[in-house]
């Protein structure tokens, strides 16, 4: 009754199905075993609508709101940028096949209680409110510099030994204003904090780069999400393990982690014993493995209508810079509809995703949720932010961080890379690109 793995993989999320795809394919044999009866764990796509009120334990849906089975409404939203590391992971393992894409058609950033477009080209930024002429001059050649960095090139370093310049030294370079910073650092660099300033500033070139690199592929914005919403993800990576040998056991309860000498041995599930060398799994199977690091507040809003000030856009990231609220993180703000099929015609989900910083987070996303109003149905979740205890090179168990604020899939594929490396010792040779 005993049956040998080299991964056993608890929890279907995101991650967990990468990595299981990404281990299959490696020609690693893999044993996938989730609790739930569906994929996705907490990043899933609740889909029929009236899932996701009995989920909330909301009362409805509205009879207006009559056809449930159009409606994809991901817990946990996040996009990508065309030419991240999600992108790239999805290109070499040629997961592309099972999924469509559309480009999401704005990106803006909120100033002063109102909502601006991102300017991220030069022609942007001739057109922008957010900055005067002078700003804008400087901007431009901070774009231009970014643009036509080339690490190996020191003629195009303008004088700045990069590896000791912090990213503040080099936005005082460019003389850039506060505002300028601020959009920038938030809305183009994708920083969740400020404490990227006093960092090295390759890591804000290559981000400020792929930003610009990603926006150059569709015009509209640079990030892209899948048709029929996330839920495509982990399922398009469980297909990829399957056709590699992976094996798939869903509605299984997990009893125990059998260990012997402090490292994983096998795990018993319904009174079979699975053996395995390494195991990985999100932070839901093992209390005991993991802390908590704070608390993340996701509010879901259903709408009838765009949001003010985004031209009409049918899709569109939010990003409000923590200076704007006195807080010290941001808080962001993906709406996707129809077009996306993921709600009815003429219907929009707009998700509010913040690390709480108060005991009362619902009040700090606030102003946030007024960009949106009139807001038909708000479903609010408060989750722990957790994270593992050890690195599991010991324990063979690794386990991956839950699902941050911010919503872009970029942090998330960090942990990905990371979880890979120490699982099989290797990077994935497609990443990280300084030109």
């Amino acid at each position: 009754n005993m049956q040998e793995y080299d991964v056993i993989v608890l929890g279907t999320g995101f991650k967990e199905c990468v990595l299981s795809g990404l281990m299959s394919l490696n020609g690693k044999k893999v044993l996938h075993i989730d609790r739930n009866s569906y994929y996705g764990e907490e990043s899933a796509s609740i889909s029929p609508l009236q899932e996701l009120y009995r989920k909330f334990k909301v009362p409805g849906p509205p009879k207006s709101v009559s056809r449930g089975k159009e409606w994809n409404v991901d817990l946990v939203p996040k996009f990508f940028l065309a030419t991240g590391q999600l992108v790239k992971i999805l290109m070499h393992t040629e997961v592309t096949r099972y999924l469509d894409f559309k480009v999401v058609e704005g990106s803006y950033v909120y100033k002063s209680g109102k909502v601006h477009k991102v300017p991220a080209t030069e022609e942007d930024a001739h057109s922008s409110d957010l900055m005067g002429m002078f700003d804008k001059r400087r901007f431009k050649k901070l774009l231009h510099f970014t643009q036509n960095f080339d690490k190996r090139n020191p003629r195009t370093h303008q004088d700045m030994d990069l590896d000791k310049t912090t990213t503040r030294e080099l936005f005082s370079h460019f003389d850039l204003g506060q505002n300028v910073i601020e959009f920038t650092g938030h809305a183009i660099a994708l920083h969740s904090s400020e404490s990227y300033l006093d960092q090295p500033c390759m890591e804000t070139i290559r981000r400020i780069r792929m930003y610009s690199e990603s926006l150059s592929r569709h015009n509209y914005s640079p990030y892209l999400y899948p048709l029929y919403g996330l839920r495509e993800l982990p399922q398009g990576f469980a297909r990829l393990s399957a056709e590699y040998g992976g094996t798939f056991l869903l509605n299984r309860a997990v009893d125990e982690i059998v260990m012997e000498n402090g490292s994983v041995k096998a795990v018993r599930s319904e009174g079979k014993l699975f053996h395995c060398k390494q195991l990985i799994c999100d932070p839901s199977y093992v209390p005991n493995r993991v802390r908590k690091m704070g608390r993340i507040i996701r509010v879901i809003c259903l709408l009838n209508h765009p949001v003010k000030n985004t031209n009409e856009a049918s899709s569109c990231q939010i990003i409000i810079p923590q200076t704007q609220l006195n807080r010290t993180s941001d808080i962001y703000i993906s709406v996707v509809s129809y077009s996306h099929s993921v709600a009815s015609d003429g219907m929009y989900i707009a998700t509010v995703s913040t690390a709480a910083e108060t005991s009362t987070p619902e009040k700090e996303v606030q102003p946030a949720l007024e960009l949106l109003e009139p807001i038909m149905q708000k479903f609010v979740s408060i989750s722990n932010l957790l994270v593992p205890n050890e690195d599991g090179r010991k324990s063979q168990i690794f386990v991956s961080r839950s699902y941050d604020a911010t919503n872009h899939f970029e942090f998330e594929c960090d942990d990905i890379e990371d979880l890979y490396h120490r699982l099989t010792g290797a990077e994935l040779c497609f990443g990280r690109n300084i030109y």
